[in-house]
């Protein structure tokens, strides 16, 4: 994705690595709730949400990677303000929380969860479709509509 925005190499460097983190905040979730195979309680829901902060506290004083905070804290981000957990909007997000919330929710549709089989790509294509504007910068998600249909995204996860 960031290829695509056209950003340089140490961009996409750093971006690489808080793609690797940005969910080490699930280190503070009790595993039940991580490992549940079926629908989460509200209460369960908002203890996950948790990960998104916690994260952000445990990277707060790693300086080797430049903004590998903000990736941890800014990933549920949403285009349209209703994400979490600082409930920013649009360009608000900082470019590289919008763009690994695209990547995260690819391969979170794409993969087999414990609580669900992954899903067919034209559901996949009609989500990032119908949620370009709303949970998705619309520029990111008009770039992973392009990925999928010319294969680059099922290559990329194949790889990992």
């Amino acid at each position: 994705i960031a290829d695509l925005l056209g950003k340089e190499e140490d961009y996409k460097e750093e971006l690489y690595d808080m793609g690797l983190l940005h969910d080490i905040g699930k280190i503070g979730i009790p595993d039940d709730i991580i490992h549940k195979d079926s629908k989460l309680t509200d209460e369960e829901y908002e203890i996950i949400k948790t990960h998104a902060t916690i994260g952000g506290q445990m990277l707060k004083d790693f300086t080797s990677i430049a903004g590998i905070r903000e990736g941890a804290l800014y990933h549920h981000e949403r285009f349209d303000g209703t994400g979490y957990p600082e409930k920013l909007k649009g360009e608000d997000i900082p470019l590289f929380g919008r763009i690994i919330c695209v990547a995260d929710t690819y391969d979170a549709m794409a993969r087999d969860r414990c609580y669900r089989k992954h899903l067919p790509t034209e559901k996949i294509l009609q989500e990032f479709k119908d949620c370009s504007g709303t949970q998705f910068d619309p520029k990111i998600a008009k770039i992973m509509i392009e990925m999928i249909n010319d294969g680059t995204a099922e290559m990329i996860t194949a790889d990992i």
